[in-house]
């Protein structure tokens, strides 16, 4: 039952960023009503079954572990926008690295060898996916992806480990993760706000997709997720969450013809070493989710 929900889990997250590219909307608009969408069935979610005893100072963690997640959404959309859907996905999955550097540098807990052999691999794919300025390079504008798709792998980082605080003391994070979308919709409108490309207007099928995306992706998937990764083995674990990345890009150049150059295919494989690496071999310390 945990490998069923795990998998159909990872399968609706993977379908993410295609939603995002299937709404049409700006990316700060996707990142408004991804999470606007999501809250009602969080709230009600967590008055059923959630725990409503948590400390305020769990509730503030909470909060800012939303207002990273709201930056994440911010960044990760306009990555979508300038470089596709399965590039940006396979980009915002280095946040397994940045966890890992994270917990040593604040919490002492040295990575194993693999995240070393792991971190310059990883980079180097880095590279190769932003085209290297070639002409036949994916996207809109490969290297600004990249940098946005670097920076999603860091926010969403950010997001876990303070989200993991926000629930280390609780058997239901419920609460927890509908305080940190709350977080994450105010800070997605402030950015939407001071960007000037925030659409509050009203439109059919593009509110469909975005629905399909709260609903799906930020509710269902996550839950699904949130079940079953902790029931799994460490090594499944790490297996399983590289399903994501390769399921989107696969979706992506079958619904929008993504062709990659040869030199961003070879990067998307780096990325994916490099990610896999430290993740197989830490998993059993600090569980990852999916990417955004």
């Amino acid at each position: 039952m945990s490998h069923i929900a795990a998998i159909l889990g990872i399968l609706i997250i993977s379908f993410s960023a295609i939603f995002v590219r299937l709404a049409g909307v700006s990316p700060d608009t996707a990142a408004v009503f991804r999470t606007l969408y999501a809250l009602p069935a969080l709230i009600l979610l967590w008055f059923f079954f959630g725990s409503r005893d948590q400390s305020p100072k769990l509730r503030l963690v909470a909060l800012l572990a939303g207002i990273s997640f709201g930056l994440d959404l911010s960044v990760w959309h306009r990555a979508i926008e300038w470089i596709g859907a399965g590039l940006a996905t396979v980009l915002g999955n280095t946040q397994v690295i940045f966890v890992g550097l994270a917990a040593w540098m604040l919490h002492g807990e040295r990575p194993r060898r693999a995240m070393f052999f792991g971190l310059p691999i990883a980079f180097a794919g880095m590279i190769l996916v932003s085209g290297l300025g070639r002409g036949d390079a994916y996207g809109a504008n490969p290297i600004l992806g990249t940098f946005f798709g670097l920076l999603t792998g860091i926010t969403y980082a950010l997001f876990l480990l303070l989200f993991r605080r926000s629930t280390r003391h609780e058997s239901n994070p419920f609460g927890a993760f509908t305080i940190a979308t709350g977080g994450a919709f105010v800070t997605s409108a402030v950015v939407g706000h001071l960007s000037g490309h925030l659409d509050l207007s009203w439109s059919w099928p593009a509110h469909g997709w975005l629905l399909a995306l709260a609903l799906g992706s930020q509710v269902a998937g996550w839950l699904l997720i949130a079940y079953a990764l902790p029931r799994l083995p460490a090594v499944e674990t790490s297996i399983l969450l590289l399903l994501q990345p390769m399921a989107t890009v696969l979706w992506a150049w079958l619904l929008f013809r993504e062709d990659l150059s040869v030199v961003q295919w070879i990067g998307v494989a780096l990325v994916l070493t490099g990610v896999a690496l430290p993740s197989a071999t830490s998993a059993a310390r600090a569980r990852s989710r999916p990417g955004p």
